[in-house]
């Protein structure tokens, strides 16, 4: 009960608080509009970019974490999209949209502070080398899977289908940032001197913003995700992510890869967050199954107060 109360409640009343604010009216949908990209364009990046540039790479960058997560992650979008496309009858894109929000996990907005208050700073080196892949590889995954299943009998070539996804992935702000902190510590490495100070300190005072600033936005924007229709999706994306996604993460990193338990700790908690606004911006960029991500948010956010409270019971 001390974690429930303790680590995952505070995260979720700022996302509460922000919630109520919105619906009451006190805090409007332009001005939600504009904190989240605030956060998402500019601190979330920021702090992607000084969280990569100060990040121990060596020790970082295990494979044992990184392959359960990510294993993970590629079933839940290939059960996901199957799932949708045969048990449920729906479009190619449809399919592709429901496969990305199932393996897309809120992995900086939520993974990244229920981490820290649960283990502490510095239990975050895993999630940060983690995250420092999941934006460019998740959305080369879904551009790449949703324009070949768009490209298909238009005779659009497999050159084409891998610019459009090229292009649209280094467009993200989140892969910008993450490739400003990779840059910054090459120039770091190569120039053999510490980063300025003065760039530091600035990044670090935009970065200790970005996850209250995201989080209440995000209670905001859940607002205007009514959960209607397409119950037997919805709660698909939901199992999937909650429980499918976490449990392959639990069962490689703990008996296939014995990550030691800073790693487990990191992938499986990485995993096990409901999934991202991203899961809907996707959906929203190619116009299909919106309704089905933004319900999926919204109720598997909320359930993963308990769900959440369940893993960081089973993990050491």
């Amino acid at each position: 009960m001390s974690a429930l109360i303790d680590v995952i409640l505070p995260v979720f009343l700022v996302i509460g608080f922000g919630y109520l604010v919105a619906w009451k009216g006190l805090f409007s949908a332009p001005a939600v509009e504009g904190l989240m990209r605030f956060a998402q364009n500019f601190a979330v990046p920021v702090l992607l970019a000084r969280s990569i540039a100060t990040l121990d790479l060596s020790a970082s960058y295990d494979p044992g974490p990184m392959l359960s997560f990510y294993a993970g992650a590629l079933a839940c979008f290939a059960i996901g999209g199957l799932a949708a496309r045969i048990w449920l009858k729906r479009s190619g894109p449809d399919a592709v949209a429901i496969g990305f929000a199932c393996m897309f996990s809120n992995s900086l907005l939520l993974g990244v502070p229920i981490t820290e208050r649960a283990y502490g700073p510095d239990a975050l080196a895993g999630n940060f080398a983690i995250i420092s892949f999941h934006s460019p590889f998740f959305y080369t995954v879904g551009i790449v899977a949703m324009e070949w299943v768009r490209s298909h009998g238009t005779g659009a070539g497999l050159s084409r289908v891998g610019w459009n996804a090229l292009v649209g992935i280094l467009r993200t702000p989140l892969v910008i940032g993450i490739l400003c902190g990779f840059a910054l510590q090459a120039v770091s490495v190569l120039t053999g001197q510490p980063l300025p100070g003065p760039l530091m300190a600035a990044m670090e005072m935009i970065a200790k913003a970005a996850l209250p600033a995201a989080l209440f936005g995000l209670g905001g924007v859940l607002l205007r995700y009514r959960p209607e229709g397409d119950l037997r999706a919805i709660a698909m994306v939901t199992g999937l992510s909650l429980i499918v996604h976490p449990g392959i993460a639990y069962g490689l990193a703990h008996g296939v890869f014995d990550v030691p338990t800073a790693g487990l700790r990191s992938a499986v908690l990485t995993a096990a967050m409901a999934p991202g606004v991203n899961a809907y911006l996707f959906a929203n960029l190619y116009g299909t199954a919106q309704r089905v991500a933004a319900s999926s948010v919204l109720i598997a956010t909320a359930l993963s107060i308990l769900s959440i409270w369940v893993w960081l019971a089973i993990l050491p």
